[in-house]
């Protein structure tokens, strides 16, 4: 049983366990259990499933296929270079949360109903939350606080979409969704708003350069990747998908180019190359999904490279900013040469991994004749060499030296980032081992190196580095900030809070004055009640009376009540008069 439920299991069990083992040994489990967890995956076998009886329902926590499994290997082997890269790391909030989020994306990939997925879903939205938090500046506070409400919703939506289609169908399957209802398409959104798809991409760019080094690395994974996997499994074929994969691969580029911090031009990246997969995935076919598949392996691959990169520099010159790097290939070349291998493979040199995994892709869609996605993708990939490709390393390791002198990143940055680039080249001119795992079967004999993939691509790419270094002034950026999406909802949360801090407030002072106003005259009225009441009742009595005598027994009935001693005679003739009123209107 321990062992079909893993691989989320080691990791989840290890952050419960972790504050108990001694501090300089945590780096070492966690490298364990990351090769534990990895040995998990290659062990389960495609439908294997575990089930589960919860409140009258069942419950399919572990259910097994090849899809799942290219994650399950690429989420362990990322955890195992991320654990790697942090292996001085003393922040034990940061390992334990690393370990839930990896855990939970782990569990997610490997769910078998919509109900598991959910759990794993929130608390990768919550653990991941801690990474962005850990920071402590004020900037991480804020844009970890934007992070958890934009995810919050997204798993609102996922929720009140498995509840709409429990109550539809009453299964909770994690199924392909064959027909468009309201619940398929809450979910969709849903599982949208975590691929960073536009509109709600924002989220992206916005948290994950404010979270810390190692949180940087970790973040890139799994998140987007684990939407994309749920898309290629129950959303497959939607049409929609292209559309929305088309304009985030364009869209990320725009603002990559515009940005001027080295981890918001990788943001902006991952939202762009996650485009690719979500077209992918809307195109649907057995091609499609395979090259969909294999992208999120090499790119998980190559971008925790390239935010590992980044994240030396930053570690070692406390910059982010383009505007305040440049000139350190002389003291960090290794951090240079590592970076610039990650900068190659997502742009899609033919040699690296991210050849061999777009290619499927474009050729998906050249299969299927849709001829402007096909021209979308391939101007994004000229797109993606000009800001990740060139800008990243030019403006970090080349550029104007800006006086700074660190040295090179510690021996265990460099040895991750060396795994990470091993794999890139590895899987760029051997990729079979890759395409083995995939969820289908290619062509025997199938390669991507054919001599006019490979000339087309190289001219695509030269096209590129000559446009960039023409336009070189205007590339060079300055200390602004690009707007973004989340200005409208941004402006729009703090008009919705002041006109709700308005209306209601204002509505709370009118019913305040109201009610004050009430219960003034009440309180005026009632202490005065009795006076009137017997005054009234005595009326006829004072009428039988002069008038100096009818005054003076009204103020001798006025003392008598205030006093509470009143006469017997009057009482009697109080009693006598409210019986008589009672008696009239028996009668």
């Amino acid at each position: 049983m321990s062992a079909s439920l893993a691989p989320a299991l080691p990791m989840l069990a290890c952050g419960l366990i972790l504050p108990l083992v001694a501090e300089r040994a945590r780096n070492a489990v966690m490298l364990a259990v990351a090769v534990l967890a990895f040995g998990f995956v290659h062990t389960l076998a495609p439908g294997t499933e575990l089930h589960l009886n919860f409140l009258g329902l069942q419950l399919t926590p572990l259910e097994v296929d090849k899809l799942s499994k290219v994650f399950g290997y690429v989420f362990t082997i990322s955890a195992f270079a991320a654990f790697l890269f942090a292996y001085k790391l003393r922040d034990l909030r940061q390992h334990v949360a690393a370990l839930f989020y990896i855990g939970s994306a782990l569990g997610a990939v490997f769910a078998g109903d919509l109900v598991s997925l959910y759990v794993f879903w929130e608390i990768m939205a919550v653990s991941s939350t801690v990474l962005i938090l850990a920071r402590g500046t004020s900037a991480s506070y804020g844009a970890g606080l934007r992070y958890v409400l934009v995810h919050l919703f997204g798993g609102l939506l996922l929720l009140a979409g498995i509840a709409v289609h429990y109550y539809q169908t009453g299964s909770i399957d994690f199924a392909p969704f064959q027909a468009q209802t309201l619940a398929s398409w809450l979910i969709l959104v849903g599982v949208l708003i975590n691929a960073s798809a536009f509109p709600f991409s924002s989220w992206l760019s916005d948290a994950y350069p404010e979270s810390t080094i190692t949180g940087g690395v970790i973040l890139s994974a799994y998140t987007t990747k684990t939407a994309v996997y749920v898309l290629l499994s129950v959303f497959a074929g939607w049409e929609v998908l292209i559309y929305v994969g088309c304009f985030m691969v364009i869209y990320g580029i725009i603002y990559a180019l515009l940005e001027n911090d080295m981890r918001r031009i990788l943001a902006y990246s991952i939202t762009n190359q996650v485009g690719f997969m979500v077209t992918g995935a809307g195109i649907g076919t057995a091609l499609a999904i395979n090259g969909a598949a294999a992208h999120a392996f090499t790119h998980i691959i190559y971008k925790g490279l390239l935010w590992m990169s980044a994240g030396a520099v930053l570690y070692m010159t406390s910059r982010s900013k383009c505007t305040e790097l440049g000139g350190l290939w002389k003291y960090m070349p290794w951090t240079m040469v590592l970076g610039t291998i990650g900068a190659l493979a997502i742009s899609g040199v033919p040699g690296t991994s991210g050849f061999t995994s777009k290619t499927l892709i474009l050729q998906a869609a050249v299969n299927q004749h849709m001829a402007w996605p096909w021209l979308a993708l391939e101007i994004a990939s000229a797109g993606v060499f000009l800001h990740a490709g060139i800008k990243f390393p030019y403006f970090v390791f080349f550029n104007v030296d800006r006086g700074l002198r660190p040295p090179e990143a510690p021996r265990y940055m460099v040895l991750a980032m060396g795994l990470l680039a091993f794999f890139c080249i590895y899987l760029g001119v051997h990729p079979d081992p890759l395409y083995a795992i995939l969820p289908y079967d290619l062509e025997p004999g199938y390669t991507v190196y054919k001599a006019g993939k490979v000339v087309g691509q190289m001219q695509l790419l030269l096209f590129s580095a000559l446009v960039f270094f023409l336009f070189l002034p205007l590339l060079k950026r300055t200390d602004t900030i690009a707007l973004e999406v989340d200005w409208f909802y941004r402006k729009g949360g703090r008009l919705a809070y002041a006109l709700a801090d308005k209306t209601f407030n204002g509505i709370n002072a009118v019913c305040a004055r109201a009610t004050s106003a009430v219960t003034g005259w009440l309180a005026r009225t009632c202490t005065n009640l009795p006076q009137r009441i017997v005054q009234a009742a005595a009326t006829p009595y004072y009428a039988l009376l002069a008038p100096r005598e009818a005054e003076s027994a009204r103020n001798q009935l006025h003392k008598a009540v205030q006093t509470g001693f009143v006469g017997v005679g009057p009482t009697l003739i109080a009693i006598f008069l409210g019986l008589a009123l009672l008696l009239a209107l028996a009668l």
